[in-house]
């Protein structure tokens, strides 16, 4: 399918004097980001942990929260740390748990089994933690859609705080302390931080006011080594990586490179990934799938245990079972995405991508759903009669809120949520599946022009060849980490003269070109699965294409290497 191209806008000549000092295209690479004052800038392109960093008691009910945990610390009641199954989720808990057990608080964790508990608290495990005498329970990731569970508890004689970062529902529970920065009357002056971002402030809260309570007295700087879970997590969550949470992640970045943690680094070392070379891309492709992978096909556990064990033998069975669930989750995703295209029939004709199957495990059917939407531009609903349930997972394109759409379907549905882009629901019995499906398709349709939808390319400039040297290069740098609202910068270089053409790979997959623009400047460029492209271009053609920067690194050699992301012939 072809592509629109979609230029950012050009920075003013104003803007561009009002900083003099910086390089134009950096310029307009701020400027797409939404910097566009001082303040942000430095803090963008300098992130400072003393100054970046706000003060945890800057929530509304921080205060009473860490006296009410320091206060069943020093009583030695029984604390519950209650987590969720995914990455975000399992790097809070162990932020949390950390931090409590350090000071010396009796801690326990419950982590929900995604396939018969669910996201959040649950009545069951009320009953069971209400048994337990448990004291006190800290959510960490969830709780601020569980009222109903929140009062069963307070009735119960259970004190508990949320620490949570999901949007307000209609009805907020009656906890001791609501910690969550999305709340309406929050006053918390960020909004975008994952669960382990307000995990890892309640920690920090803890850390400054300890010293006021007789519980154990930690280190200077404890807090910090908590930092390569809020990384983790931050980046798994696909959180913007601008703001505090930019000066979290580059500093938590710091610290997974330098982890003291076991298990994360048996993990590592299982898969030759270099602990000194971990970046953004090391979290999002090599860790958060092995602890995603526990929470989708059996539980969660296995990856909290990793992230917290101290023990080099367990930390190397976990990291092995890990691996093995990560590739069960691999194999299990083709093997369910193929079934779903069978039932299909021909995707790139339907209007909505819609496959029904039994036993799919429902920790695998949004990311068959994602697949289905990345490849065929088409929102997706893949659905699984599973343990006596029928549970879906969709995703979407940017044309059509999915979640939007359940709402007006919420006669065939017993739940649901999400937001604009992936949501996922339980269907009231077989006979809702059909007509659930047709609703679907229908608001579609009603609202979305089928024959103007196409996927996009954000730009963030025109570039001449001449611009990409290793100057520029290292101010790219500067722009780490990338990830959700800080994407790696994309460029466009028009009327590119082809002066060589060939294949790479064993089965000519991919494709090298070396270009000269205009000025005579030429490059090296490889387009990895564009191989389809050999036949289309011919030495002395024109292109314009669009690329992102990076280094090749070859037997000690380093070069500027262009990354095809598309490409076009001029006319």
């Amino acid at each position: 399918m072809a592509k629109n191209w979609q230029l950012a806008p050009t920075i003013s000549q104003e803007f561009r004097e009002a900083f003099p000092e910086i390089h134009q295209l950096i310029l307009q690479l701020l400027f797409n980001r939404g910097l566009t004052t001082q303040p942000q800038i430095d803090e963008f392109l300098n992130p400072d942990y003393g100054q970046d960093i706000h003060d945890p008691f800057l929530f509304s009910a921080m205060a009473k929260a860490i006296d009410k945990t320091l206060t069943a610390i020093v009583k030695k009641e029984n604390i519950v740390v209650y987590g969720d199954y995914d990455a975000d989720g399992v790097s809070s808990t162990a932020v949390m748990t950390d931090v409590l057990q350090a000071l010396g608080g009796q801690v326990k964790v419950y982590i929900p089994f995604r396939e018969t508990e669910g996201y959040g608290l649950n009545l069951a495990a009320v009953e069971s933690l209400i048994k337990e005498k448990t004291n006190l329970i800290i959510t960490v990731d969830c709780g601020i859609g569980n009222a109903a569970e929140i009062a069963a508890l307070k009735k119960g004689g259970v004190t508990v705080i949320v620490t949570d970062h999901h949007s307000q529902p209609k009805v907020l529970p009656d906890a001791f302390a609501l910690i969550n920065p999305n709340l309406k009357e929050e006053k918390y002056p960020f909004r975008s931080l994952a669960g382990c971002g307000v995990a890892y402030k309640f920690a920090q809260a803890l850390v400054l006011k300890h010293r006021d309570y007789p519980v154990n007295q930690l280190t200077e700087g404890f807090e910090k080594w908590l930092l390569d879970l809020v990384a983790i997590g931050t980046v798994a969550d696909m959180m913007p990586l601008l703001g505090e949470n930019r000066t979290l992640v580059r500093y938590g970045l710091v610290v997974l490179q330098k982890t003291k943690r076991p298990g994360l680094k048996q993990l590592m070392s299982s898969i030759e990934e270099n602990l000194a070379k971990l970046n953004e891309h090391s979290i999002g492709f090599r860790i958060a799938p092995r602890l995603n992978a526990a929470g989708r096909l059996q539980h969660a556990n296995t990856a909290y245990e990793l992230l917290v064990t101290q023990a080099q033998a367990e930390a190397e069975s976990l990291a092995q079972q890990l691996n093995a669930t990560n590739q069960q989750r691999q194999q299990l995703t083709d093997q369910i995405y193929q079934e779903a295209i069978k039932i299909i029939g021909q995707p790139a004709e339907a209007e909505i991508l819609a496959a029904v199957g039994n036993g799919w495990p429902t920790g695998i059917v949004g990311l068959v759903a994602g697949r289905l939407t990345d490849r065929f531009y088409r929102p997706s609903l893949v659905i699984s009669r599973f343990g006596g349930s029928i549970i879906g997972s969709g995703r979407s394109i940017k044309e059509f809120n999915i979640t939007q759409a359940l709402q007006k379907c919420d006669g065939y549905l017993t739940r649901y949520g999400g937001h604009a882009q992936a949501c996922g629901f339980t269907l009231k019995d077989e006979s809702a599946v059909e007509p659930f499906i047709e609703k679907i398709k229908q608001i579609f349709l009603e609202t979305v022009d089928i024959k103007k939808i196409a996927p996009a390319i954000q730009i963030d400039a025109v570039v001449e060849l001449a611009d990409l040297n290793w100057d520029f290069f290292g101010q790219l740098e500067q722009f780490r980490p990338f990830g959700e609202g800080n994407p790696k910068p994309i460029f466009l270089a028009k009327n590119l003269e082809v002066a060589d053409i060939q294949t790479l790979g064993q089965d000519k997959n991919h494709l090298k070109l070396l270009i000269n623009d205009a000025l005579g400047k030429s490059r090296k460029i490889v387009g990895f699965s564009f191989g389809s492209w050999f036949d289309k271009i011919k030495k002395g053609d024109k292109i314009d294409l669009v690329f992102d920067l990076d280094v090749n690194e070859w037997k000690g050699n380093r070069e500027l290497q262009l990354k095809i992301i598309d490409l076009k012939l001029c006319d």
